[in-house]
């Protein structure tokens, strides 16, 4: 076999590649979560919290209109078909966004890979950084922490971790470490929330506090989870370290003209998108729209960048559409995933649920009672994974569950942000984590088997934080 067909075999062995095995797995386990969501629905009985609009004309829970039992249950025929009545649910229209985003993601990165624009970009990389590749490291999950915590970013980082992902292996590491690298960093800056305007700024917005204050216990946070989820990913790339030329990918560099054009032309558009979510920070309107842009700057950069570096159109087409067949699997997990709150939505057991827990806190102190509004907004977001739609939900309850107890308002917003933030990168019910394994192969199973153990550190590292803030008053 000739040289030039050992390196396509490479490029093509880097696409768009769900396992079998990765597949089954999460749908097995998917499947069984929606299994036991419905034997939850024959138990609880139905009920619901009265609701108001608030000034922004948001739908929020009244506490002053308490809580009632109604009829509840869901018939077995519509939990059967839940997966595919979701999408003319309420809030099907972020469904869809995401799906789209997914089969965008999986053309372009199909492309940039056949194309050979991915493994250029590789080597060039590993050519220039291969020898402080650690240094590398810090600096990427540093960037991945900001974006998660400073404007809010999530499923709009999923477009770079398989690039990330490609990279990590490249530099001797492994898949699971590019995606920690990625998106586990970006997670723990989610919940961090410096100025994450979809939880911080959100329920601020709630419970009548200013935009981001009280920022100096955030920032403290952001420290100390950066320095621990830098300890964690870094033990773990030193174990499975291998030399570069022992990964099985081909990331020799040789410079070459056309191909540095349309890398220029990818970093340059891709650059411009990132700017444009990082503005949205303060430019509210955008806020809206970050997966769209995203994913439509990503589109012409991919397009555009192969283009350039030498595809054909025809070739383009081709590869574009392997990618979209390729990670099409992933849309049945999360049509799964979300038909679970659909369940719980249409058989009125979600406000039951919440309802008994904060009857639950009744007779708590007050470090129980903190630490517990941190479990409920553990658990709810197990079932409810967008944050801004969880405030609404929850921020209603929660502040003035917290003011009850002598417990400030902001303390109790940084617990519905911890809740709300980590546990999105090991929950199967997200769409963003289910989307990121699929396109980097990593099972569901391997990725709770390394994540499990973070989790815990930061489990109890951020109850720490809450215990902190509760013993020097902040507010």
């Amino acid at each position: 076999m000739s040289g030039s067909s050992q390196n396509n075999d490479k490029k093509q062995s880097q696409g768009i590649n769900i396992g079998v095995r990765s597949f089954i797995i999460a749908i097995g386990i998917i499947f069984l979560l929606m299994v036991a969501t419905y034997v939850l629905t024959l138990f609880v009985p139905g009920g619901e919290y009265a609701r108001t609009v608030d000034a922004a004309g948001h739908t929020v829970i009244d506490p002053a209109g308490g809580f009632r039992y109604v009829d509840g249950g869901i018939p077995f025929w519509k939990w059967l078909l839940s997966p595919f009545l979701v999408l003319g649910a309420e809030g099907s229209g972020t469904i869809i966004a995401v799906l789209i985003f997914l089969l965008v993601i999986g053309g372009v990165f199909n492309s940039l890979t056949a194309g050979g624009l991915m493994n250029y970009m590789l080597g060039k990389i590993v050519d220039r950084y291969g020898h402080v590749k650690y240094r590398l490291m810090s600096i990427l999950i540093l960037f991945f922490m900001g974006m998660g915590s400073l404007v809010g970013s999530f499923e709009e980082v999923i477009p770079m971790a398989p690039i990330v992902v490609a990279l990590a292996i490249a530099l001797g590491w492994d898949a699971v470490t590019g995606v920690a690298i990625s998106l586990l960093a970006t997670g723990c800056g989610f919940a961090a929330g410096i100025a994450n305007p979809f939880t911080i700024g959100v329920a601020q917005g709630l419970a009548g506090l200013p935009m981001f204050s009280g920022m100096w216990l955030r920032i403290v946070s952001f420290i100390l989870i950066y320095a621990v989820l830098l300890w964690f990913i870094r033990r773990h790339a030193r174990k499975v370290e291998r030399p570069a030329d022992e990964t099985g990918i081909a990331v020799e560099y040789v410079q070459d003209e056309r191909m540095d054009r349309g890398l220029k032309l990818f970093a340059v558009i891709l650059t411009a998108g990132i700017v444009i979510v990082l503005s949205s920070s303060f430019i509210r309107v955008l806020q809206d729209y970050t997966m769209i842009i995203v994913a439509l700057m990503f589109l012409v950069a991919g397009i555009s960048s192969v283009l350039v570096s030498g595809m054909s159109v025809k070739e383009l087409g081709r590869t574009f559409i392997g990618g979209i067949i390729a990670i099409s699997p992933s849309v049945l997990m999360i049509l799964m995933a979300s038909s679970i709150k659909f369940t719980m939505v249409e058989s009125k057991i979600l406000d039951t649920l919440l309802h008994t827990a904060e009857l639950m806190a009744g007779n708590m102190p007050k470090a129980g009672v903190i630490l517990f509004i941190y479990l409920i907004c553990l658990v709810m977001n197990f079932f409810i994974s967008s944050g801004s739609a969880k405030a609404f939900l929850l921020i209603p309850i929660i502040a003035p569950l917290a003011q009850l107890f002598g417990i400030s308002t902001q303390l109790a917003i940084i617990a519905f942000a911890f809740g709300d933030g980590f546990s999105n990168v090991i929950y199967p019910t997200n769409a963003g984590l289910l989307i990121t394994l699929g396109l980097s192969d990593v099972s569901y199973g391997d990725w709770f088997r390394y994540s499990w153990r973070f989790q815990l550190i930061n489990l109890v590292l951020t109850s720490a934080i809450l215990l902190l803030g509760l013993a020097v008053g902040y507010a």
